[in-house]
């Protein structure tokens, strides 16, 4: 099983660019489209609301694939289904150009839990992730991020894997959650899946905060 994981860790990190050989959306064009994404995500794509996600800097391959997604059922979200359901191909593209062309923002160091005993402190829980990020856990299968998402958590666009740098921490730690629920799916091989299914509640609280830490 370890080895299967691994195989296909690195299938898809070597993802040809040939599935991605297509013409960029216009920015100026994206930036009018993109107004109705506006009110949750932010003009320029850094959410004010820490349940939802920035789109700053993201990918524009992964960026157009969730859209579609959303658009054709694939990624179950009422208020994003509805949102996206008119749009066009070109209309996808240019939103993905407009934010990816915006700049995200650094987030601040997240609150300790003072409603919780003998837990860790965040430097602590920051320390822990930084490791798991890095190293994975290979002896309970838990893959390193960095092999998919990059040293600087930039993501890997020509496999239309996320950047995740400086994410809001609420929004990863419940995207885990709902990966390792099986709540969410749509990701190759239900990789995802596969990987936070073996992540304690720690675990995922603690590489969340370190991914909300990069810059």
């Amino acid at each position: 099983m370890k080895k299967r994981l691994q195989a296909v860790l690195f299938a898809l990190a070597l993802t040809s660019t040939s599935s991605i050989l297509h013409a960029e959306g216009s920015i100026d064009a994206g930036k009018e489209k993109a107004a109705l994404c506006f009110s949750c995500h932010g003009e320029t794509g850094n959410s004010a609301v820490a349940t939802f996600p920035k789109l700053a800097q993201q990918n524009t391959s992964y960026l157009e694939k969730q859209l579609q997604a959303y658009k054709d059922g694939t990624r179950k979200n009422a208020m994003m289904s509805a949102v996206v359901t008119h749009l066009s191909a070109d209309d996808i593209s240019d939103i993905a150009a407009y934010f990816s062309a915006q700049e995200i923002t650094a987030n601040p160091m997240p609150l300790e839990d003072e409603d919780e005993d003998n837990k860790k402190t965040v430097k602590e829980l920051i320390a822990e992730g930084s490791d798991l990020y890095r190293n994975g856990d290979l002896e309970r299968e838990v893959s390193a991020c960095i092999a998919c998402h990059g040293p600087f958590g930039e993501g890997n666009k020509p496999a239309s894997f996320p950047s995740i740098k400086s994410q809001h921490a609420d929004y990863l730690i419940q995207t885990l959650k709902d990966f390792k629920s099986g709540v969410r799916s749509n990701n190759p091989e239900n990789m995802m899946h596969m990987i936070a299914k073996k992540m304690t509640d720690e675990e995922i609280k603690a590489v969340s905060y370190h991914i909300s830490m990069k810059k």
